[in-house]
């Protein structure tokens, strides 16, 4: 199995692509027929059969019958997504191309926005394990980058921070309920700062990688750094931090983040690590909560899923995992549990977003999951004896999740960190 490195948007990223040897399958070549503007094609991989170990974690069979994330819209700002893909097929949306005027975000030359896309909602196919945690969420493509490393080198192009605010901005215009941000900046721009003001604002969930570089010192990594969005460290199977997962009071919580598999472009699969796949999974979270309890301001979701977090490691692991691990069943099903440390109380926020565009994204949810739910109780009634397998170990050190400031008032003051330099996928 070779190894490779990809860091496909502005820097910070450093994660390790494993990649599964090609199969000349007539599937694959369409893989590649599919993207013949990249300078480098990526070469075709195989499917993999094995069930991931996020999934023997997350167990899916449990969370459908509740929510699989129908009528809700994730923007992934990224390298692009393929929607070649046999899992992403149907399920990926007309977005925008920032870096090649002109296109959709439908074309991924570096297999890195694909991959955090299919976590999300990479669909059920027969023979193959691996799917997304909400797979019937549609993906909302914004193209950034192809940015990759290769054995330690660095090429590709990708765009200014300016333009990854802008991104942000054109993802909320066109509606999307959840933005997925596996990018680091490692310094406080404003114009991002703005863009992610602007989101908050209109009720929209962020999510954003808190970046790889641990061994560097921990640059204190943006968007993650901002209130307002949630910042996701990586774990590995045995529930331990990953070593290159930064550790800081940017990081929310964490999620499996070493050895994930995800989808690749064209067909197949490939096993990643970094903390840009970890995030996905909290996206897709979100997804499903968004579904399931549409009156939630994104607020209420960001703070339910860390209140109904796993307990973290506790000694011997050392910090960097917020409130603890990712699980999303709890995230969905419990109705109790306190907010977290140093919100404003949850009808404060509620009465923050009630808005018309709030509502508009209400209603629409609303709508899609009562078209669901017959299919789910069906389907309930089955599942219902399915065991979730999920690691419980002691509670570590909780960090605050901050809402931002409502529009109009000061917040906290932000402070930027770091190198100092534009940065990329997390």
């Amino acid at each position: 199995m070779s190894r490779s490195i990809t860091r496909p948007v502005l820097a910070g990223l450093a994660a390790s692509l494993l990649t599964v040897p090609a199969l000349p399958t007539a599937a694959a070549t369409a893989g590649l027929r599919a993207a013949p503007a990249c300078a480098t094609p990526l070469a075709p991989v195989r499917p993999v059969t094995a069930v991931p170990w996020p999934q023997q974690r997350y167990d899916h069979a449990r969370l459908a019958p509740l929510a699989t994330g129908v009528g809700v819209t994730v923007a992934v700002v990224d390298s692009g997504v393929d929607r070649v893909h046999p899992q992403l097929a149907g399920r990926v949306l007309a977005g925008t191309d920032l870096l090649d005027p002109g296109g959709d975000g439908g074309r991924d030359c570096a297999g890195h926005g694909t991959g955090v896309a299919s976590i999300i909602a990479a669909a059920p196919r027969p023979d193959v394990a691996f799917r997304g945690l909400a797979p019937g969420a549609r993906i909302l493509p914004v193209r950034v980058s192809e940015q990759q490393v290769v054995q330690g080198r660095e090429s590709g192009r990708t765009v200014s921070a300016a333009e990854f605010a802008r991104a942000i901005r054109w993802a909320v215009d066109h509606d999307a309920d959840v933005v997925n941000l596996s990018v680091v900046l490692y310094a406080d721009d404003p114009e991002v700062r703005s863009a992610v003001r602007y989101a908050v604002d209109r009720d929209v969930v962020l999510v954003a990688a808190a970046g790889n570089l641990h061994d560097s010192g921990d640059p204190r990594p943006f968007p993650a750094g901002y209130d307002g969005v949630l910042g996701v460290g990586a774990i590995g199977a045995d529930g331990g931090r990953a070593t290159f997962s930064q550790t800081g009071p940017y990081v929310d919580l964490v999620a499996p983040g070493s050895e994930v598999l995800t989808a690749a472009p064209g067909a197949g699969h490939h096993r990643v690590e970094g903390t840009s796949y970890a995030a996905p999974f909290v996206a897709a979270t979100a997804a499903l909560l968004r579904e399931y309890r549409p009156e939630l301001t994104a607020a209420q979701v960001a703070e339910r899923i860390i209140a109904t977090a796993d307990p973290a490691p506790g000694v011997g692991h050392g910090g960097g995992y917020g409130a603890g691990v990712l699980n999303p069943y709890r995230a969905v099903t419990e109705t109790s549990g306190g907010r977290a440390t140093g919100s404003r109380p949850v009808a404060a926020l509620a009465d923050d977003r009630a808005d018309p565009a709030q509502l508009a994204r209400q209603a629409r949810r609303a709508t899609a999951r009562d078209r669901a739910l017959l299919v789910g109780a069906v389907v309930g009634m089955t599942a219902v004896t399915v065991a979730l397998l999920a690691l419980v170990v002691p509670r570590g050190v909780r960090r605050r999740w901050r809402p931002a400031a409502p529009a109009g008032t000061a917040g906290p003051a932000s402070t930027a960190g770091g190198t100092g330099g534009t940065g990329g996928t997390g």
